[in-house]
């Protein structure tokens, strides 16, 4: 044969095929290059196409070495991905490419393929679903952070306390020592918004008042170029407020929502609580299930998912390029977990026929509009124009895996 593979190295999800083109196959489809270029470039004292072969060969040797090139190559990857039954998800690349007049082509090809997941154990596992109580502390905790929400601020003349919010003019000394002119801040004592010594000196001062003050920043401070450091500070205390929490009342409750008193506010509050729990256990145990069905049935991963993951968690999180590599170490691992995770649910869907149709979609937004009491088509739109509609359905095809799932496990209870 013209194309052969000579060689095949598989690592994980990553191929790679040793090519070799027959020397006849190269000079054949650099004749064709010949005439092609021919066709395409104009040479003084001759018309379009017609300049003898060995002045185009001559003029334009290094277009027509090229142009052969890249025919042959494109024409070995079809045969070859054809032949080893490839399913590439990364554009395949070249490496150590060898062209030499009167030779053999030859190279080798390197892509990433889709994993053949074979999931042979997903019955027969014991999960754990704990089911914690809603406690009055959870309760009074929560209503606390209502509370906190409608909170006023009033001007005090006292000194500052934690807890109150200070509005402060604060300079820090550069290497040289010179404190340059302050800026103002308005800092929440003990809310970490300025380092524990800082707070301290401004709960020294009464208002009006300026001190300057060595301090010294916190062997954990996030700047490890700052940590230890001990710097002048020039602080100005301008005014104190503090907080005011409004009183837990039946008015109070009709403020936070369509509550007739403050138990009706406590028994929604407490509902509330208890369904987040609900929720939080159901993920729990789906994420115990899709663990235990991954370490019974182990494969490997593309690297080019996970690095595609990490980019978009980089992207959602607005990692600086300075801070990438970093960051990429630190969450491989989970951008990992979160692949496996959506191979497994695929397979299964797959398999078992569980993909959500768009029959199922629609099913599933005229649910979410009767449950808005709004018009389905402006719900759907809505929907669409939002990018969510692929949310739904995968959410949807997710349900009927776990649900598939769960049907042939156990689930204890804690």
């Amino acid at each position: 044969m013209d194309i052969q593979v000579t060689s095949r190295k598989s690592e994980g999800a990553e191929r790679r095929l040793g090519i070799s083109v027959s020397a006849t196959r190269v000079a054949a489809e650099k004749e064709k290059a010949v005439k092609r270029v021919a066709k395409q470039v104009r040479i003084a004292g001759f018309r379009p196409g017609k300049a003898p072969v060995a002045v185009v060969k001559k003029r334009f040797n290094n277009e027509i070495e090229q142009e052969a090139l890249d025919g042959l190559m494109r024409e070995a990857y079809a045969l070859v991905i054809e032949t080893e039954k490839l399913e590439p998800i990364t554009q395949p690349h070249a490496h150590d490419v060898k062209f030499a007049e009167g030779e053999d082509l030859t190279f080798e090809l390197h892509c990433e393929v889709k994993p053949e997941i074979n999931l042979a154990v997903v019955e027969g596992f014991t999960v754990t679903r704990t089911n914690p109580a809603v406690t009055d502390e959870m309760v009074n905790e929560q209503i606390e952070h209502l509370r906190d929400q409608r909170a006023a601020w009033s001007p005090v003349e006292d000194k500052a306390k934690e807890g109150d919010m200070t509005s402060v003019m604060l300079a820090v000394a550069d290497d040289s020592g010179t404190i340059p002119e302050g800026k103002e801040y308005r800092i929440v004592l003990g809310s970490g918004q300025a380092i524990p010594a800082i707070e301290e000196v401004i709960m020294e001062l009464t208002q009006g008042t300026t001190v300057e003050r060595a301090v010294k920043w916190p062997d954990d401070f996030p700047d490890e170029a700052q940590r230890g450091k001990t710097k002048t500070v020039r602080v100005e205390l301008k005014d104190v407020k503090r907080k005011s929490m409004p009183a837990l009342d039946d008015a109070l409750a009709r403020e936070l929502g369509d509550f007739d008193s403050v138990d009706a506010l406590l028994a929604a509050v407490r509902e509330d609580i208890s369904s987040n729990a609900t929720r939080e256990s159901d993920a729990a145990v789906r994420t115990s299930l899709v663990e235990k069905v991954i370490e019974a049935n182990p494969f490997d991963v593309p690297p080019s998912w996970v690095r595609q993951l990490m980019g978009a968690y980089a992207e959602a999180y607005q990692i600086p390029a300075s801070e990438a590599e970093k960051f990429g170490a630190e969450f491989r691992t989970m951008a990992e977990r979160q692949v496996r995770r959506d191979l497994v649910i695929e397979t299964i869907a797959t398999k078992e026929n569980l993909t959500a149709t768009e029959s199922d979609v629609d099913e599933k937004v005229a649910e979410m509009a009767t449950a808005r009491g709004a018009d389905v088509g402006q719900v759907y739109a809505a929907l669409q124009k939002a990018g969510r509609l692929r949310e739904i359905e995968r959410g949807t095809t997710e349900d009927r895996v776990f649900g598939w799932l769960l049907s042939r496990n156990t689930v204890e209870q804690a």
